[in-house]
């Protein structure tokens, strides 16, 4: 087996070693990219989960405070929140800093996973490539060679020309298939911290019974009382 795959590089051509330096390259961003991605999952939810107990308790100082010192990806973005709400600023404006720090936060989840579709594309290339230049330097060498060996000698050299393309396809192929991998496990990050920014919303609200930085309103002596709706229950 292994005879076969160094039999099969060598036979290639030098477009080879191009093609498996493009290769190297992919496996280590792919590597990396998967190791950060589900330490950050982890992370995160750990931190969601700390944080959702913390603001459930009404300790917002001591949430804001744990934002600051965790540096995690959710903990940057609620704490964009709950800066706003130390100034007592309604939940819209709460809202509006905890999306500018799910934005802040995405170019450190998506980086380098675009790189994997372009290495995968520029190995397909080199292969083609390869085969081209080889079938061209086939063509010219069967041109002065003996007839007599000139349908074996084109059979040998078209041979050897293709194996770039295989390898190039054979480079490519995984590379595209993990990327795909990596963008559903970045989409899925990116989809918990929308979920976790609303119920950390809903979790503000639910403990005022108003909106974070608003004033309740007060009322008329004599009124009958409302019944406070349950917040997440329909009107």
């Amino acid at each position: 087996m292994i005879d076969t795959a160094v039999r099969f590089f060598q036979e290639g051509g030098f477009f080879m070693f191009p093609i498996a330096v493009v290769l190297i390259i992919g496996l280590i961003v792919a590597i990396e990219r998967y190791v950060y991605l589900s330490a950050q999952k982890l992370t995160n939810r750990r931190d969601f989960n700390r944080l959702h107990q913390m603001i459930a308790k009404r300790d917002l100082k001591g949430a804001l405070n744990y934002t600051q010192e965790s540096g995690s990806a959710m903990s940057t973005m609620i704490g964009f929140g709950l800066q706003r709400l130390a100034r007592r600023q309604g939940r819209e404006e709460i809202e509006y800093a905890m999306e500018e720090g799910l934005l802040d936060v995405m170019p450190r989840l998506e980086k380098r996973t675009q790189y994997l579709a372009t290495l995968a594309n520029i190995a397909t290339l080199l292969g083609l490539l390869g085969t081209i230049i080889g079938l061209i330097a086939a063509f010219t060498a069967v041109a002065a060679a003996d007839p007599a060996q000139k349908a074996s000698l084109l059979s040998q050299s078209i041979s050897v020309a293709m194996n770039t393309t295989a390898f190039g396809l054979m480079s490519a192929i995984p590379m595209l298939l993990i990327h795909s991998l990596l963008q559903t496990k970045t989409n899925e990050i990116v989809d918990s911290f929308e979920m976790a920014g609303i119920k950390v919303l809903n979790l503000l609200s639910d403990g005022s019974g108003h909106k974070p930085g608003a004033q309740p309103q007060p009322q008329n002596v004599g009124a009958p009382a409302q019944v406070a709706t349950p917040a997440g229950s329909p009107a």
